[in-house]
């Protein structure tokens, strides 16, 4: 099994690797354009717990990121596979498990959000904020990208449109991008919506490396919530991916 998931990853790692650059510059812009407007703009006129605004936003700007790539990475292009250009159907027929491709693609999409948030610690170091990049720093990063990455398959699919993808994104990614914690603590919000955030894996993984990035230690509930978010969607890819052997 452990070779029929290298051999996916493999093969979606050399088609990254042929456009490695053009993806690096490109996961750059939107992250430059976030720390200029709220790192050096809005940031300077707002104060926080920590004192510094960057030092507060960059760990969401890195969890937002990070979902966002490691959803699309995976989403977008199975979903054109399975619906259009038909390259899924040879998986199909492979002697792989269902679990081996999974896992190579969620993988795949892993890596694919971890390099883009390695540019923006990069850029954020540029930009002056101040992070410290522990061991559990990056674990809470990578179950971020396996979660969403896992979410990305999910929806690739159950999703029978290009237009309802994009319908996917909007309803749940979307706000999800704004309201976990990202830009802003969820304190001041009504206790009713605290609690309906609080169930969304972004936001403890929003908790959980700004907690991290000050020097605490993440709250339990976060790791559990994040666990058991990426548990779940994997047991509902395998079931998604048996549904559609059928």
């Amino acid at each position: 099994m452990l070779q029929d998931i290298a051999t996916v990853f493999w093969r979606d790692w050399l088609v990254l690797k042929r456009r490695l650059g053009t993806f690096i510059f490109s996961r750059m812009i939107t992250p430059v354009l976030y720390l200029v407007a709220f790192g050096w703009g809005v940031g300077r006129s707002v104060q926080v717990s920590q004192g510094n605004y960057l030092d507060f936003i960059v760990p969401g700007i890195l969890a937002l990121n990070s979902m966002n790539i490691s959803f699309n990475s995976v989403a977008s292009p199975l979903n054109m596979s399975r619906l259009y250009h038909k390259t899924l159907e040879e998986y199909l027929v492979a002697p792989i498990s269902p679990g081996a491709f999974i896992l190579g693609k969620v993988l795949s999409g892993t890596l694919r959000g971890l390099i883009s948030s390695v540019i923006i610690i990069v850029l954020a170091f540029v930009f002056g904020a101040k992070l410290q990049l522990t061991l559990l720093f990056w674990l809470v990063l990578i179950l971020n990208c396996l979660v969403f990455s896992s979410l990305g398959f999910v929806a690739a699919m159950l999703i029978n449109s290009h237009e309802d993808m994009g319908n996917f994104s909007t309803y749940v990614l979307l706000p999800m991008s704004f309201l976990c914690a990202t830009f802003f603590s969820t304190d001041k919000l009504p206790l009713l919506v605290q609690k309906a955030l609080e169930l969304l894996p972004l936001t403890h993984a929003s908790h959980a490396l700004r907690a991290i990035s000050a020097g605490s230690e993440p709250a339990i509930l976060s790791w559990l919530v994040m666990l058991v978010y990426t548990g779940g969607l994997l047991a509902v890819s395998v079931w998604t991916m048996e549904k559609v052997r059928q």
